[in-house]
């Protein structure tokens, strides 16, 4: 068994998981293979318990790769050998940047599904198949519902990342066709931790919030100083989206459960599409609400803005997960529900448990736990 993205905020508790099923796993990153093991071990450390450093050396093989090169960049012996020695191949690893070069989204999402792809096609024990997409592969469409089954580029996307998963869902379909082989794609939802920020864990993917507030501000009106977001006589910051909207926001330590749950059980022809979402979908005001947390200041959602202040002008260009915030669709999953049952009690997603995982914890409190119960 193969994983790529160990390293990364779903791949560290992916790659938790599927040590808890199986004996071993090989990881495939960049890097020396003693600075990868020795970066899993401590951020397994963090929040999984049973683990040892002696225990994970024994069951973690890392295989050094460049994802976006030919063969993985790996010699023609090398990747044959790699190949044939995989009954499973997950493909967690990606550039998850909203804003980020087109180009490179490219290189990173879709030339290296490609190559990743290639890797399991190569081997004679004809591994399974798992590929780590987004919900937001659905595009542009802001209202409406979303089912497993589609995959259209016929709403253009909200931006670069989008339309590198879209592109990259599309050649996992066409190597299924071409190879007659089955494959799995997950679509996550938008994924939080309650868990607090530490250097040995990859990075929290809604810091990006944070960062947008206060160091752009910082870089256009002052550096080493917090901006003033409200000019004299303003009385909220103004956020352009839908007050009414929503947002599927899902603990990541969930999602990878119920991603490997659903790896256990037979797979049809074809691939199959699976939408790993929250039983209940976040209202944009709790972001408003992290907003205003993370800000000091009185935070308004509003449908438009026509005379924005510089700083509210700054936060529009910067786009990222505002854009979000004019989003009210829903994902249907059929077919997790159908496998799995419904959701049961799903962990509460509101402003103390998000930023519980955005701001360092107090050295005298209690690590927080995820709450609920899986699928």
């Amino acid at each position: 068994m193969a994983l790529t993205g160990a390293t990364g905020f779903l791949g560290l508790r992916l790659l938790d998981e599927l040590l808890r099923r199986h004996r071993s796993v090989t990881v495939l990153a960049r890097g020396e293979p003693d600075h990868v093991l020795d970066r899993l071990t401590r951020g397994l450390g963090r929040f999984a318990a049973g683990h040892t450093a002696a225990g994970l050396a024994a069951r973690i093989r890392v295989v050094p790769v460049r994802l976006t090169e030919d063969d993985l960049g790996l010699p023609g012996g090398a990747h044959r050998e790699l190949a044939d020695s995989l009954d499973v191949v997950w493909h967690c690893a990606g550039d998850t940047t909203l804003d980020g070069d087109p180009a490179v989204l490219r290189r990173v999402n879709v030339e290296g599904t490609r190559q990743v792809l290639g890797l399991a096609a190569a081997g004679r024990r004809l591994p399974a198949v798992f590929h780590i997409s987004t919900a937001f592969v659905a595009g542009a469409r802001r209202t409406g519902t979303v089912f497993e089954d589609e995959l259209t580029d016929a709403y253009g996307f909200e931006g670069s990342y989008e339309r590198s998963k879209y592109e990259a869902e599309r050649l996992v379909h066409a190597w299924a066709r071409e190879t007659g082989r089955p494959a799995v794609v997950f679509r996550p939802s938008v994924l939080t931790t309650g868990l607090p920020p530490h250097p040995d864990l990859p990075e929290h993917p809604l810091l990006n919030i944070e960062r947008a507030l206060t160091e752009i501000g910082r870089e256009h009106f002052g550096a080493g100083r917090r901006p003033e977001l409200l000019l004299p006589g303003q009385r909220r910051f103004r956020l352009v989206g839908r007050p009414d909207g929503q947002l599927n926001l899902l603990p990541v330590e969930r999602a990878a459960a119920v991603m490997a749950r659903l790896a256990e059980l037979p797979q049809g022809e074809g691939v199959q599409t699976y939408h790993v979402m929250h039983g209940r979908d976040t209202p944009v005001d709790v972001l408003r609400g992290l907003a205003e947390r993370l800000t000091g200041v009185p935070v308004a959602i509003v449908p438009e803005l026509t005379d924005p202040t510089p700083y509210e002008s700054l936060t529009g260009c910067v786009g990222g997960v505002f854009r979000y915030l004019r989003q009210r669709r829903r994902y249907d999953d059929s077919r997790v529900r159908a496998a799995l049952g419904p959701p049961g009690i799903p962990q509460d997603i509101g402003v103390d448990y998000l930023m519980a995982g955005l701001l360092p914890r107090a050295p005298d409190l209690p690590d927080p736990r995820p709450e609920g119960t899986d699928r």
